[in-house]
């Protein structure tokens, strides 16, 4: 049989339901045969797309596409600077979509071509907010009902309820948050759960990376008496050396890696056991031959996988971080957002959630497919985004 090449590798832009998504389309030599991928970089999409089709398209004309170790080493390269989130999620549609191709050409489920499945399903867990602690506790209740048994709780949004925070004159727009409630606020979040749920129900909380380095430490050791499942993304990846620190005070489990791009960012965290999940954005670090090596290297440290499941990942992008929980033997838990209508129409195939565990469908690689001219019916918006510009009381930027 001759080599199947790569012939067009395409960007769709898509919003189902009013976010961003970005699916790579690799075709092939073969009239029908293409596989898909998720790019989705919510809100640089067209960059992302001009890589995908201006570059990276005339670059793999004609290459074999069974060579994925190779085009991904390739792609990673070419630009000689690296490690970049347009740069990384261009590469990881094309790998997305490299592996769907292969899956379907061996007529086999992608987890299958990993080495089969270690486990039948994905346990979830769940984001329950709220503006009031009853609503809070509502919402958990809930999700216990539909049979999740892992549940975020967070009062307000990210940095906590907003209301009554002491400005000055005249400072910017934004999103203000104050990081001292927040910290109070969480506190007493955990406490009235607790005591309305006890301790048969699995709690995470996600600091969202808005507070300093040393309130960090003093978070997660109040909270360590409520036996958090983990507490996620506590310090942004310039703050990695305090990761020692908290591992030194407390033993509350520490999940992070939201904003990871580059290996450096975690290599060291993984190596000297300072974090218990790992859980990069599939699509930030290059696809599905990175995040198998990465959780493969995590595995050798008794690191967990729990891979970032938020709305801005296409269902395409759910699909493959479900594929590598049932693979991996270090698997911890997955983030599920959820799939909303519109996007199942545009996305049939997707990864279906039952009494709180995601499957897979057996159908060859991915099992998922698109229906471009629906999808066409959701265009992107391309506009400033809005609630990453985050401030502080004083009216300074802090991270998002």
């Amino acid at each position: 049989m001759p080599n199947i090449t790569i012939k067009k590798v395409k960007a769709i832009l898509t919003a189902p339901v009013g976010i961003n998504l970005i699916v790579v389309k690799v075709e092939t030599s073969v009239p029908g045969l293409y596989g898909l991928g998720c790019a989705t970089f919510a809100y640089l999409e067209k960059a992302v797309k001009c890589v995908v089709e201006d570059y990276f398209d005339p670059l793999l004309h004609g290459r074999d596409a069974a060579n994925i170790e190779d085009i991904w080493q390739l792609m990673n390269n070419n630009s000689y600077w690296r490690n970049g989130p347009v740069i990384n999620n261009a590469i990881s549609g094309v790998d997305m979509a490299l592996w769907d191709i292969k899956g379907k050409l061996a007529n086999m489920p992608l987890y299958d071509l990993l080495g089969g499945k270690s486990r039948s399903a994905a346990a979830v867990y769940r984001h329950a907010d709220g503006k009031t602690l009853e609503e809070i506790a509502e919402n958990v209740q809930k999700f216990r009902d539909q049979g999740v048994q892992h549940i975020r709780i967070q009062w307000g949004g990210y940095g906590g309820k907003s209301e009554n925070i002491h400005r000055p004159d005249a400072v910017p727009q934004g999103i203000y948050y104050d990081p001292k409630l927040y910290i109070r606020n969480t506190i007493k979040l955990f406490e009235y759960i607790r005591n309305k749920t006890g301790y048969d129900v699995e709690l995470l909380h996600d600091t969202h990376e808005r507070i300093s380095p040393i309130d960090a430490v003093v978070l997660a050791k109040e909270l360590e008496p409520f036996r958090l499942f983990f507490l996620e993304d506590i310090l942004s990846p310039e703050q990695g050396d305090w990761f020692r620190m908290i591992r030194s005070q407390c033993s509350t489990p520490i999940a992070n890696g939201e904003l990871y791009n580059n290996p450096k960012e975690w290599d060291f965290l993984i190596t000297n056991r300072l974090i218990d999940f790992i859980r990069v954005h599939i699509s930030q670090i290059g696809g599905i031959t990175a995040a198998r090596k990465l959780a493969i290297f995590c595995e050798q440290f008794g690191i967990r996988t729990a891979w970032h499941g938020p709305g801005d990942v296409s269902p395409v992008g759910h699909a493959a971080n479900i594929h590598l929980d049932l693979v991996c033997r270090n698997f911890g838990i997955q983030e599920w957002s959820g799939i909303r209508d519109a996007s199942l129409e545009v996305f049939p195939g997707s990864p279906e959630l039952r009494n709180g565990y995601v499957y897979a469908n057996d159908k060859p690689g991915l099992g998922i497919d698109i229906n471009e001219e629906l999808a066409a019916r959701y265009p992107c918006k391309t506009e400033p985004t809005g609630w990453t510009q985050t401030r502080i009381p004083d009216g300074a930027l802090y991270t998002p």
